[in-house]
């Protein structure tokens, strides 16, 4: 039944895809498609804007429109069938144990088969600044590309450490900055190891943890390493 309710509205313009709205809505009824925050199904928003204060850019708002009326039920079983299922790695911010490439049919590499990954997501506009896995960590950020030209990234590098993964190039430099320097304000971070590739367009990612860490007043450690394309390390502090 369609009736006139309150209702979150998402500006596509304002979203920039971050994914901070997802965990907050306890309803399920925001998931990142196509890099941008949708509303799964009217029926599931309940209209009380848990999200809002999640929203960085100010791409959300409650308005007032026609609209399928909330299904407490609909929730429920939506919700229950997403459990065991693979979804948008935003949904959560959750500390993992180590896993075996065994388990996922994945041939063993370098004498070892077990990640080294311990939270998700690692994407970084997608990790929100008070993720718990962040407090008092060493990050290792690192370019994609970097994570699979790189043999045993795995064993030289994640031990140990929180990955944020992300393009330079291609993602928010500017969302970059803000992230990174209210992670620093907030983490109490150890270290930074940062990892790029061995290409121009790459560099840059040392100076988005430059110019974050002095937006944050923060002074932290930074490691870095350049890898090249056939996947040697050639330069590293």
């Amino acid at each position: 039944m369609r009736i006139v309710r309150k209702i979150i509205e998402i500006d596509q313009e304002l979203c920039d895809g971050c994914g901070q709205c997802v965990p907050a809505c306890e309803e399920g009824a925001i998931e990142i498609v196509d890099g941008k925050a949708r509303l799964v199904a009217e029926k599931y928003c309940d209209g009380l804007g848990a999200c809002l204060g999640n929203c960085p850019t100010g791409a959300l708002k409650i308005i007032e429109r026609e609209a399928e009326d909330f299904d407490e039920k609909a929730v429920e079983e939506y919700l229950a069938s997403k459990k065991g299922v693979a979804s948008c790695p935003s949904s959560q911010a959750q500390e993992l144990g180590t896993v075996s490439c065994a388990d996922a049919n994945q041939p063993v590499v370098n004498q070892s088969n077990v990640s080294q990954l311990g939270h998700w997501p690692i994407q970084i506009r997608l990790i929100p600044p008070e993720a718990p896995f962040l407090k008092d960590a060493n990050l290792l950020v690192t370019a994609d590309c970097a994570a699979v030209a790189l043999p045993d990234f795995h064993q030289r590098l994640v031990g140990g450490k929180v990955v944020m993964l992300g393009c330079p190039k291609f993602d928010d430099q500017q969302g970059y900055v803000k992230k990174f320097a209210d992670i620093f304000s907030k983490a109490n971070i150890k270290s930074i190891t940062c990892v790029i590739m061995e290409v121009p367009c790459c560099s840059s990612m040392l100076g988005i943890l430059d110019t974050a860490l002095k937006t944050s007043g923060k002074k932290i450690p930074v490691e870095k390493y350049v890898v090249s394309p056939v996947g040697k390390i050639i330069k590293g502090d």
